[in-house]
């Protein structure tokens, strides 16, 4: 059964510059999605509680993005994507989540997720 594609948005009190930082490197990354990430090059290894779990940095765009491929769903359609999206009036700046999930653990994953978001926002002080 085909994976469903969703989108969860987070108000995110950061620059663009400063929140990209934090979803693109290794070391930002390791502040609150992961225990550990390192890179080699494209590939990026994720680790939890000594689980690791590596990912393709897709593609990327400084201060817009950064998409990466699970590597047990290569050669497969899915991904997840951070996208920073700022407000033209109001400068506000969103985080928009893009990830595929099995039908039943749609929520659970959304839930994952937010998780993960409110310990970025705590890192930012954005809470």
């Amino acid at each position: 059964m085909p994976k469903k594609k969703y989108h969860i948005e987070f108000s995110i009190k950061s620059s663009p510059s400063l929140l990209y930082n934090y979803i693109s490197s290794p070391s930002g990354l390791s502040e609150w999605f992961a225990d550990n990430v390192n890179s080699r090059g494209e590939k990026y290894t994720f680790i939890w509680d000594g689980h690791e779990e590596s990912a393709f940095l897709m593609k990327s765009k400084q201060d817009g993005y950064v998409r990466f491929q699970w590597e047990y769903d290569e050669d497969t359609k899915y991904f997840f994507e951070l996208t920073i999206v700022e407000d033209d009036l109001t400068n506000d700046v969103s985080l928009v989540i893009t990830d595929f999930a099995d039908e039943d653990e749609v929520e659970e994953s959304k839930q994952l997720w937010e998780s993960q978001i409110e310990d970025l926002k705590k890192i930012l002080g954005s809470v």
